[in-house]
């Protein structure tokens, strides 16, 4: 099996993704993108938040693989790669020329320093079991790196592929929560905490045709009605997710902007604590997921946006399956379902809602009315995102929560009993197992199709609706990805229309 992607093809990809008809792209200018949430830190490697890859994934940092718009995956920091006949060998051709933007070097070296930094949980990755597969690393020359596996994993090239991954110097990694360094088309220079990210153009970047803006800016707004004030205003330029859809609706009809309504590799779910008294039953998880209609709640929290799901799985991820019908809204089917568990009144129960998500408290207040019709009567706790990251994703100090997962493949997190879920199933362990040895598409369909009917049957959380991807942004600004199939929100091929 062999798979060679070289430098060419990534370089005519971008230009020819942006040009759209004869429109030529141009270089120069700044563009303001809002996000709702301030990252924690801005080093990738070192936390789990989506927040901290949405700002400098693919903008500050880059892996051996990138990500492109469609979701195929281009070479990065590696020319291309070759895989092994058996699935265990990987060799990256690493690009020449490469420096960072505090002008080290890349090479060979460097990619097996930060591989192996990664796999070593005193470092802080957050998956460092990406990583622990493998075996051992060679560097034959400056610019091959060779990869054995112990196993096969079916998911390597796209574990490369995430900020998890990313490359950093060797003597500027000390600082990178607050002073990131990379080798990507945009180099660090602010962080005005409570504000905004800025970043200028790297005129030492290995592709001299990107990037075509000079400086992008990140502001970070989490009302969802001051975004919208703020791009009327002309005070930001892109908001990379409404999160008030309503207003998607509102914005298209204006011409001065544009709105796009594409897929995105989000999940939004009801976390439960499989842990907690009395959703550590099982009855009582398919009790909750028979009681809600999640047409309903796509209808009445996104405004029609968004695909209802049946497992943590988003219909835009190869081996998809449709099991929306395991659970079909039910009331009556969830009443007897409590009786069983022993709760033929109905119980009481806290959902802890992250303020900053609006779409989260909606969806809290839709749940918390569908459920009460069973029998559930939950009291709804609006927490603060710091706070919900101590609480509830560190600390487990919670029943119910709402929350988007939005990292691409991360139905391994099922794998994980200490994982906030506290969801611990051996039959799950080694479904999951087989899915990452699988040799061929019919063995990862069929696995990974395992996995997602496992945790489905077991109700291990409350799966609603694929998250839509909802950037809108003034009409001028040209080349934003339509779908969101990484973590991202890469601006390395945007452009202003002159």
């Amino acid at each position: 099996m062999k798979y060679a992607l070289y430098s060419l093809v990534l370089i005519l990809s971008l230009v020819v993704v942006n040009s759209a008809f004869s429109q030529v792209p141009v270089k120069g200018g700044t563009l303001t993108v809002c996000q709702p949430a301030e990252p924690p830190g801005l080093d990738p490697t070192t936390h789990t938040a989506a927040a901290i890859d949405r700002v400098v994934y693919a903008n500050i940092y880059e892996g051996l693989v990138k990500v492109d718009s469609g979701g195929g995956f281009l070479p990065g920091l590696a020319n291309g790669w070759n895989i092994s006949a058996d699935g265990l060998v990987y060799t990256f051709n690493l690009r020449k020329g490469v420096v960072f933007h505090n002008g080290e070097t890349f090479d060979a070296a460097v990619a097996k320093w930060n591989l192996e930094r990664a796999a070593q949980p005193e470092n802080g990755n957050p998956h460092p079991e990406y990583f622990n597969g493998i075996e051992s690393m060679a560097t034959p020359d400056t610019h091959t790196l060779v990869i054995r596996l112990k196993d096969v994993d079916a998911l390597f090239i796209a574990h490369m592929a995430e900020g998890d991954a990313v490359m950093q110097p060797i003597k500027g990694s000390g600082n990178a929560k607050s002073n990131p360094i990379g080798t990507g088309p945009f180099k660090f220079v602010k962080w005005v905490k409570g504000d905004r990210v800025e970043m200028d153009r790297f005129d030492g970047y290995w592709n001299p045709f990107l990037p075509y803006l000079d400086r992008v800016v990140f502001r970070f707004i989490s009302d969802p009605a001051a975004q919208i004030a703020a791009l009327k205003a002309g005070d930001i330029d892109v908001i990379g997710y409404i999160a008030a859809p309503e207003s998607a609706m509102m914005l298209e009809k204006d011409p001065r902007f544009k709105v796009f309504a594409g897929t995105t590799t989000g999940e939004v779910i009801m976390s439960t604590n499989n842990q907690a008294a009395p959703f550590d039953n099982r009855l009582v998880r398919q009790a909750m997921a028979h009681a809600i209609d999640r047409q309903a709640v796509v209808d009445l929290v996104m405004f029609g946006y968004g695909t209802p799901i049946g497992s943590h799985w988003s219909p835009s991820t190869p081996y998809y399956e449709d099991l929306t019908a395991r659970f079909p809204y039910d009331p009556d089917k969830a009443r007897t379902l409590l009786k069983e568990a022993g709760y033929p009144n109905g119980f009481k129960a806290t959902i802890k809602l992250p303020a900053i998500y609006s779409y989260s408290r909606r969806a809290g207040e839709v749940i918390a009315d569908m459920l009460a019709k069973v029998g559930i009567d939950l009291t709804i706790e609006i927490v603060e995102w710091g706070q919900w990251i101590d609480r509830i994703f560190k600390k487990k100090e919670y029943q119910l929560t709402m929350i988007g997962h939005v990292e691409a493949w991360d139905i391994g997190i099922y794998a994980k009993p200490d994982y906030y879920f506290q969801y611990d199933s051996q039959t799950f362990r080694e479904a999951y197992a087989n899915a990452l040895a699988a040799p061929d598409e019919a063995g990862k369909a069929k696995w990974f199709g395992r996995c997602q009917e496992i945790i489905a049957d077991d109700a291990v959380n409350g799966f609603l609706f694929s998250a839509p991807s909802l950037p809108v942004m003034k009409a001028d600004v040209m080349g934003w990805w339509e779908n969101y199939p990484t973590i991202a929100l890469d601006c390395t091929a945007v452009w202003w229309k002159q």
